[in-house]
């Protein structure tokens, strides 16, 4: 085995990084703030509003990832009306629909983590908030939404972590990712155990990182809640 190659690309690597980082980060960040009303509305709701945020998830849970950005970035641009509309220089843009993909993706997830942690809130503390003479919008600004978050931290760390190992599907959309910078350096000094083994050994620190993150959270917001 020679690294001679891997020493050289080592900064193409670092770009790199901080494409996965960016794709991670924002699709995370915009899927959570997108999946906490749909959360609310899939449990609050019992009509057509719970029915649609109930078939969305499904679809999107239910379909591989690599799919959906296909569809979203080849296959939209099959359409004339696309093509001629005021969307297309977002959906042209190879960075934008993996933001996109991953956003719907994770976000599909992560409503249906947060729903179920705001179905398993003990009885009691919905009661006490009513006792009080809170109002719905009250009760689930300072009681519900908190304690639901806090509770789903496990699962939602789980949830990132799928995440950030699925941002390497941005690669196949040309994107200059990790794993996209391994498949060029492979490509150019035909090294494939060197090169992905560098970029496994990327995301193994990421994994890492993220999993020591979520751990100091639930130490901080989700014991001392649980220890009550």
């Amino acid at each position: 085995m020679s690294f001679e190659a891997i020493v050289e690309n080592l900064p193409m690597y670092v770009a790199g990084l901080g494409i996965t980082l960016k794709l991670l980060v924002l699709s995370l960040l915009s899927g959570l703030l997108l999946a906490v009303p749909l959360a609310l509305v899939r449990t609050v709701s019992k009509g057509w509003g719970s029915r649609l945020v109930w078939a969305y998830t499904y679809v999107f849970r239910g379909t591989p990832m690599l799919v959906q950005l296909f569809l979203c970035y080849y296959g939209l641009a099959q359409f004339d009306a696309v093509r001629e509309s005021w969307a297309w220089p977002w959906l042209s843009s190879a960075t934008f629909c993996a933001w996109l993909t991953f956003t719907l993706n994770t976000a599909a997830y992560t409503t249906e983590i947060i729903a179920g942690s705001i179905r398993a809130l003990p009885a009691g503390e919905i009661e006490a908030a009513k006792a009080l003479g809170m109002g719905r919008g009250l009760m689930l600004r300072r009681i519900v939404l908190p304690a639901a978050l806090r509770r789903a931290l496990p699962a939602y760390g789980n949830e990132a972590i799928f995440m950030l190992h699925g941002t390497s599907l941005a690669s196949v959309v040309t994107l200059m990712d990790l794993t996209g910078t391994a498949r060029l350096v492979n490509s150019t000094y035909y090294v494939p155990f060197e090169a992905f083994i560098t970029a496994g050994a990327f995301y193994f620190v990421l994994t890492l990182s993220l999993v020591g993150l979520f751990r100091w959270a639930e130490n901080r917001w989700l014991k001392p809640m649980m220890s009550r």
